[in-house]
């Protein structure tokens, strides 16, 4: 399969970037789509010219680094997955495929296709912890869940941090990232000590960081790799007014 694309390329945060046109000839349909960017890395490098720079890590849409933008969609046209687990078959031979970076004011562009995700390890580092003992694994009985928090809380888990939640909302909303990591939470036992100053903390910090406000578009919703459903939104809105009305009472 042929295929012409269209990636940006941008030295650095300070220096303006711009669409360049690259040729991938002879790929197989089987090649994933990070694959095929390591075929023209090595192609580039063989003309003498600088390869493009990517984020990749484990390519099982596990670690959530591809953060690429594919024809417009976040992840690209394979939903559910992470950009890693798109295969080249997904396209039609002779495609042009335009590849950019998540366009997230939050998310500055380190170089090419390079973006810096911080802001969701501050929203994390603000609350997503908790402080009962985390030693040795307590046996399975010892602590009653009910079956229905137990499976929200495991479905919220399920977050790998991505951002892409951010980078297909048209207001660059953290909302569903954020609420999944207080969600997982302020559904266990666990973590009932933090609960309300976690919400607080953390949405504090997510506006602190430039996210946009969630208008119910459900875009982060159809881009999610791990498919976790627009209503953990809500939940964390019943949580955060919780908290703030129990701030404001002074419990």
């Amino acid at each position: 399969m042929n295929f012409r694309l269209k990636i940006w390329r941008q030295p650095n945060a300070n220096t303006p970037g711009k669409l360049t046109d690259y040729e991938v000839r002879d790929i197989s349909p089987n090649t994933s789509f990070l694959e095929m960017l390591d075929i023209l890395n090595e192609r580039l490098l063989e003309r003498g010219e600088e390869p493009i720079a990517f984020d990749s890590d484990c390519r099982e849409g596990i670690c959530g680094t591809c953060a690429l933008t594919v024809n417009g969609e976040a992840h690209g046209p394979d939903h559910p997955g992470a950009v890693c687990e798109l295969y080249m078959r997904k396209f039609s031979d002779g495609a042009t495929i335009i590849i950019e970076p998540f366009r997230v004011g939050a998310f500055p562009i380190v170089k090419d296709l390079v973006i810096d995700r911080s802001a969701l390890d501050r929203i994390v580092q603000a609350g997503g912890f908790i402080s009962a003992r985390a030693g040795s694994a307590p046996e399975a009985n010892s602590i009653l869940i009910p079956k229905h928090n137990a499976d929200l809380a495991m479905e919220a888990a399920a977050c790998i941090g991505c951002g892409a939640c951010a980078a297909a909302c048209p207001n660059g909303s953290a909302m569903l990232f954020t609420a999944a990591k207080v969600s997982h939470l302020s559904f266990l036992p666990q973590g009932h000590p933090e609960r309300e100053s976690r919400v607080l903390k953390m949405v504090r910090v997510m506006d602190a960081e430039g996210f946009g406000n969630c208008t119910n578009t459900y875009e982060c919703e159809a881009v999610c790799p791990a498919e976790i459903s627009a209503s953990f939104i809500a939940k964390l809105n019943r949580e955060y007014a919780r908290a703030a009305l129990q701030r404001s009472a002074g419990e």
